[in-house]
């Protein structure tokens, strides 16, 4: 599986990144499937840099929020009035329940139909797995301060042509606050992309909203996670302070992402 950073700037386009969206490329053996997590702000015209938006197979949303999944309006204009036409079909769209009719608001939309002649929305239900081609996705209710939040674990196989499969867990915070299903969702991940909007002794007195790096690392270390990678870091955090944070609690792999890079798992 590959993982690549299109969007990693916190609750807002940065100047070197768009809001919240990261593709994940896998084979099934007769072909790549690429799907997103989440789509935020500023985040479509990125996402072209390494697709055509027609070989989008699913995108899942964590929440609701804009840095997380307005960008989704944009996409619908690609589809809608392409002067050359849209060939695939429509996106399927997992998320939150109010998903299709908040993008229809937001877009100044009648609720119906809304955007659902592009899109074909699926509301999560909590801990139900849903599959896209090699995707297993699962979502996990996690805490910050909206109707539905879902940290996502993503389940793959690995096929090397010797007939030795290797199963490939990423698990991806969305927007969260420590709490037990965010473990739960990140246990034993070969990659944790998580949340790390504050730090400690200027933020650590909110709760229910963001992690700091070092709640994000106890989360991974609770979780058995292999390697941890921050995100969602705005402007006004510096990266290598929760960078800090979380090695300080967490022993293994701990980096800062970066939009325009690519991972294997």
């Amino acid at each position: 599986m590959k993982l690549t950073i299109v969007g990693c700037s916190g609750s807002f386009p940065g100047p070197s990144s768009s809001a919240s969206c990261y593709l994940l490329t896998a084979h099934d053996g007769v072909r790549p499937w690429r799907v997103l997590l989440d789509l935020g702000s500023g985040a479509l015209g990125d996402v072209q840099k390494y697709m055509d938006l027609e070989d989008i197979d699913a995108i899942f949303l964590s929440h609701l929020h804009p840095d997380h999944c307005m960008d989704l309006c944009g996409l619908h204009v690609a589809v809608r009035w392409n002067p050359h036409g849209w060939h695939r079909g429509r996106i399927r769209v997992w998320g939150p329940a109010a998903t299709a009719d908040r993008l229809a608001t937001a877009y100044g939309l009648e609720l119906d139909p809304g955007m659902r002649e592009e899109f074909d929305f699926q509301p999560w239900q909590a801990l139900e797995p849903v599959t896209v081609g090699p995707f297993k996705v699962t979502p996990f209710p996690v805490n910050h301060p909206v109707p539905e939040a879902y940290a996502l674990r993503v389940e793959t196989t690995e096929y090397d042509g010797t007939g030795v499969d290797r199963e490939i867990i990423l698990t991806y915070s969305g927007d969260t606050d420590a709490c037990d299903e965010l473990e739960d969702a990140a246990r034993d991940a070969h990659l944790f992309l998580c949340e790390a909007a504050f730090e400690e002794g200027r933020d650590d007195h909110i709760k229910d909203v963001h992690l700091t790096g070092k709640r994000a690392g106890e989360a991974a270390e609770r979780a058995n996670a292999r390697r941890l990678l921050l995100t969602h870091i705005p402007v006004w955090t510096e990266a290598n302070t929760v960078v800090a944070e979380a090695r300080e609690v967490f022993p293994r792999d701990v980096s800062a992402a970066v939009a325009g890079v690519h991972y294997t798992i």
